[in-house]
This record gives structure tokens, C-alpha cells and sequence, in this order.
């Protein structure tokens, strides 16, 4: 059987790609591993639209269910699995369709096109400390977790742009925002690093080194090591936002699609479309600016109007 459609991953991208595909009457696959994507360890997110606030495991379960409102003859959901391979189609004869993904558990489905939201993860701070306080003051979500640290001093992790925004958001709440930097030289454009520094809470240290962060049932404090002298320093913080990059979930791609130096999908952002006719890509696999929940699934439903589109009318 050849589906019209293959959506890999359950996050916002592919949940809203699903219950969409499924309203127009493709007849698609959704094969995803679980549901819910980053945001699932959250324990209180506040900006998902609609919703005032949401714990992840919560969110995942409501993308699971609208999903499900739609399994039938025309939706199928293969869950528990990742997709190990997307290869063209040898035997289709229409140009920009047929593709053979296979996964994990050696299923193989045919299908005429393809939207990759396999999303993405976040690149952990891997120091002492690290793993036990993560989502008790170590958060990797300036967005989604700041607000829970209004009044507090906080700390970001990070230099390039990404951990500049996150300061700059974090600075509209916080008391203080400090911003370690292991290199000589902040990696984000000059004139946010310029911006972002002139605030008065703000306090950036370059050569900065994580080596342990403290704390009892929550963290407190952080220790870094000047990389110049040597010397350690122990900061008071109750949070902890770490901007050290994102790893897309793009490994089984290989050259059926262009990447990015960061390994992310290439996208035309009008349409989502990828270099490869008949594969789309929508979320934080994928190289565009923002990564964001709302952005994901919207970015989804973009990619969903084009497909029927390209199926259906040309």
C-alpha cells in the first residue's frame, strides 16, 4: 500500500501536521517515537496558545488524543518506533513523488510524499550537578520557564545569540541575569552582544567555565573556573538556562535532502518545501530562525496546505 503522505515525528509539528492531513482527507502515517517532543519534561509551560498553562506530560497527552480523534481508514499512527531511512522510490514514475522510509523495528512504507518534523534536542550540560537538578532550576527553555524566575538571579549558560535572546528575555523579569561564556569572545552579533551588556542587571564573563552546579532539592548555586587563571567561582543562582545548542533529529536523512552546517533541513519558508521534490519539513529540524512550540505546529500546517496542493492540483 502507498500512503499520500508519511509524517515523522509526534511533536506540535507533526501532531498538527496529522490532525491536518487528516481533515483534508490525505491518507498519511504518522510514525513518531512519543508525544510531546521537548517540551514533555516541562513541568509548567505558559505559552502553548490557548492554554494559560500546561505541564508537558499534559500537553503530550492532549496531542496524542487529538491525533487519535482522527485514526481511522484514513490516519494511521505508528508509534514506538524511528525512522532509520528515507530512500526515492525507484519504481514511481512521477517526478517529486514515491519514497520507501524505513524504521527501527524493520517496517517499510511506501508513500508519495514525506513532511520530516522530527524535531530536535537540546544540546545538556554535561557537569556535576547537571542531570540532578535539571527542571529544578537548570532549564533549557528561556521561553517557556523564565516567568517562574521573576525577581531572581539567574544565570545563562551560552554565548552565541541564542544565549543572548535569553538573556534579553530573562533581563524583563529577572533581578539579575549573569552570562558565562567559555570563550575569549562572545559568538552572537555584535550589536546584541552590545545591547544586551548595556542593561544595568546584566553581567557577562568571558573565559567562564561550568564545572558544578550546587544546590539541596533545588539549585542555588554554580561554580565556574576562570580558564585564564585557573581559579574557581561559586555563583548565587536559583536558575540555571542553558543555550549551548540544539542536535536536530535529522540522522536518517543522509542525502535525500539538503542540510545546513548545523545538520538542519534547508527549507523554503513559503512553503516548507526542502531540496528534494516531494518532501517537506516543518519545526526545529528544520533551519529556520525561531524554534518554538506555536511556531512548529503553525510551520506544520503550512506544509500540510502544500502538500494537498502539489497532490492535488498539479
Amino acid at each position: 500500500m502507498q500512503y499520500d503522505l508519511i509524517i515523522i515525528g509526534g511533536g506540535p509539528a507533526g501532531s498538527a501536521a496529522a490532525v491536518y492531513a487528516a481533515r483534508k482527507q490525505l491518507k498519511a502515517l504518522l510514525i513518531a517515537y512519543e508525544f510531546g517532543g521537548q517540551s514533555i519534561v516541562s513541568d509548567d509551560i505558559q505559552n502553548w496558545i490557548g492554554t494559560v498553562s500546561i505541564s508537558g506530560k499534559e500537553l503530550a497527552k492532549n496531542l496524542k488524543a487529538h491525533v487519535e480523534a482522527y485514526a481511522d481508514d484514513i490516519l494511521t499512527i505508528q508509534q514506538g518506533e524511528n525512522v532509520t531511512s528515507i530512500e526515492k522510490d525507484p519504481s514511481s514514475e512521477v517526478e517529486g513523488e514515491g519514497f520507501i522510509v524505513k524504521t527501527d523495528s524493520d517496517s517499510t512504507f511506501s508513500t508519495k510524499t514525506v513532511l520530516i518534523s522530527s524535531g530536535s534536542g537540546r544540546r545538556k550540560l554535561d557537569v556535576k550537578g547537571a542531570e540532578e537538578f535539571e527542571n529544578k532550576g537548570i532549564t533549557y527553555c528561556a521561553t517557556c520557564d523564565g516567568p517562574l524566575f521573576s525577581g531572581q538571579d539567574v544565570i545563562v549558560i551560552g554565548g552565541g545569540n541564542a544565549g543572548m535572546e535569553s538573556a534579553a528575555q530573562l533581563l524583563a523579569y529577572t533581578k539579575s541575569v549573569t552570562l558565562l561564556h567559555r570563550g575569549d569572545e562572545y559568538r552572537a552579533d555584535k550589536i546584541t552582544v552590545d545591547k544586551v551588556l548595556s542593561n544595568p542587571k546584566m553581567t557577562g564573563i568571558l573565559n567562564a567555565q561550568t564545572i558544578e552546579v550546587k544546590g539541596d532539592s533545588f539549585a542555588k548555586s554554580l561554580v565556574y573556573k576562570d580558564t585564564n587563571t585557573g581559579e574557581e567561582h561559586e555563583l548565587q543562582a536559583t536558575g540555571v538556562f542553558v543555550e549551548i545548542g540544539q542536535i536536530p533529529n535529522t540522522s536518517f536523512i543522509g542525502d535525500v535532502a539538503e542540510l545546513d552546517n548545523y545538520k538542519r533541513i534547508k527549507i523554503d519558508t513559503r512553503n516548507q518545501k526542502t531540496s528534494q521534490p516531494g518532501i517537506w519539513s516543518a519545526g526545529d529540524c528544520s533551519d529556520v530562525l525561531y524554534h518554538q512550540n506555536n511556531i512548529a505546529a503553525g510551520d506544520a500546517v503550512r506544509a500540510i496546505e502544500d502538500i494537498f496542493v502539489t497532490l492535488h492540483t498539479k
